[in-house]
């Protein structure tokens, strides 16, 4: 029987009571999918899935999406590499939401770890839902109307700077312009109100000056990412962490240099945000 165990009060959940590596049911399915849609984010220890299983599990879920920057596992274009070594440390160290400089933010990730370090390499994930019920009814009023923009190339500058970067990635750029989202977005599944922005896509709010846009935005970061709203994990060898992301920040905290840490991601199409 499937079971999941609340690590925090906001958000996360362990869950226990099935084998990934063997072919799910439907109800097993339906579990899954509402323990997410509950819990935000849940996790799964000791479960060495093959590649196949892990694109398989996402596909109950949705159409695939592959990412433009990264590298991919061979035969499993799906499949993106997370790696981090003493000569090519991680870049990502902000709060942010995936791939939300697209019009059709992902409905999620299930993020896999191959190689961990000893000590450190913690994820943090927050959740934008409460985040929005802890606002005032006036805030709540006022962010309902505007919209932001989300940009790939702010995103991804240190990458564009980097000798070649910007011919690496020129079919990115071309393929991801900027977009606008509303800054309050409903949950397609149950209705729930959240704070659609974040500090590593979003670069201003759709016709406020620039001073006025980045106080506001900078007052929804740090609220966001408040404790009371955050759930830690911390990973194991094959533990699986599967989020939500329309519905959550996730922050990985870089405190492992040099050691190796390898993790595999897939990221499940969305529906464009409302």
């Amino acid at each position: 029987m499937i079971t999941a165990k609340p690590i925090a009060g906001a958000l996360g959940a362990e869950v226990s009571g099935i084998d990934l590596t063997q072919a799910m049911s439907t109800q097993q399915f339906k579990q899954l999918q509402q323990l997410l849609v509950e819990h935000q984010v849940i996790f799964f220890r000791d479960q060495d899935i093959t590649p196949a299983q892990h694109k398989a599990l996402a596909q109950w879920f949705g159409p695939l999406q592959s990412h433009p920057a990264y590298d991919t596992l061979a035969d499993y274009p799906e499949i993106t590499i997370l790696e981090s070594t003493a000569e090519k440390p991680s870049k990502i160290e902000q709060w942010h939401t995936d791939m939300t400089f697209r019009k059709q933010p992902p409905l999620g990730t299930i993020l896999r770890a191959r190689i961990v370090p000893e000590r450190g390499g913690d994820t943090l994930w927050a959740s934008l839902g409460a985040a929005y019920d802890g606002l005032s009814d006036k805030m709540q009023s006022f962010l309902s109307e505007l919209s932001a923009v989300h940009d790939f190339a702010f995103g991804f500058r240190h990458s564009l700077a980097e000798p070649g970067g910007r011919e690496r990635l020129a079919q990115a750029l071309a393929d991801n312009p900027p977009v606008h989202h509303r800054v309050i977005r409903s949950h397609p599944c149950n209705g729930r109100k959240m704070i659609f922005v974040n500090r590593l896509f979003t670069t201003g709010i759709v016709g406020m000056k620039e001073k006025e846009s980045r106080a506001l935005l900078e007052f929804l970061y740090q609220h966001c990412e408040s404790d009371e709203y955050s759930c830690r994990f911390q990973w194991q060898p094959n533990s699986i962490a599967f989020w939500d992301n329309r519905s959550t920040l996730h922050k990985p905290i870089n405190d492992y240099f040099p050691a190796h840490r390898r993790m595999e991601r897939i990221t499940i199409d969305g529906t464009i945000a409302d």
